[in-house]
């Protein structure tokens, strides 16, 4: 602190000269630290601008990675509905040919072959029935099935046999 009393009350122009050549320095000393800390203060200033945009920046990706986040849950959503749906019909399917196995092989219903001349007695029948379901499932028609043709014609054939 600076004693003003001293200073007014210095005697000699030698004491006024060192007092004022230490205001000077302390003046200067000041104006530097003044300076600097201006210096200082420009920096934080930036640096804070810095940190804004940063943590905008960070605010906007957090935002952006939801955004990800939520399309790649739905889309595992929608993958696990699409499989859940996929075991039911294999289930489904499996049930089917199963059952299928079972109507084909089953005790009392023969294959199709049989439930088809089931109420056929003689040989002409037998030839009448054939000849209409040939017409009806032959693979050259439009609702046709090969396969179903050929049980027709073993079924006949073995019929033809027994008869």
């Amino acid at each position: 602190m600076i004693d003003w009393e001293e200073i007014i009350g210095a005697e000699s122009e030698g004491e006024l000269k060192s007092a004022k050549l230490w205001l000077f320095r302390e003046n200067m000393r000041l104006e530097n630290e003044r300076r600097k800390l201006e210096s200082e203060r420009k920096e934080m200033d930036a640096a804070k601008r810095r940190a804004a945009l940063e943590q905008n920046r960070l605010r906007e990706e957090t935002l952006f990675f939801d955004k990800k986040m939520a399309i790649l849950q739905d889309g595992f959503r929608h993958l696990e509905e699409d499989r859940k749906s996929l075991e039911r019909e294999k289930k489904s399917l499996a049930e089917e040919r199963r059952l299928l196995a079972e109507v084909g092989t089953g005790p009392g219903c023969g294959d199709v072959g049989q439930i088809l001349f089931r109420s056929v007695s003689n040989s002409l029948g037998l030839r009448k029935r054939y000849r209409d379901l040939v017409k009806i499932f032959h693979p050259d028609n439009l609702f046709g099935d090969e396969e179903l043709s050929q049980q027709i014609n073993k079924e006949f054939q073995r019929r033809r046999r027994e008869a």
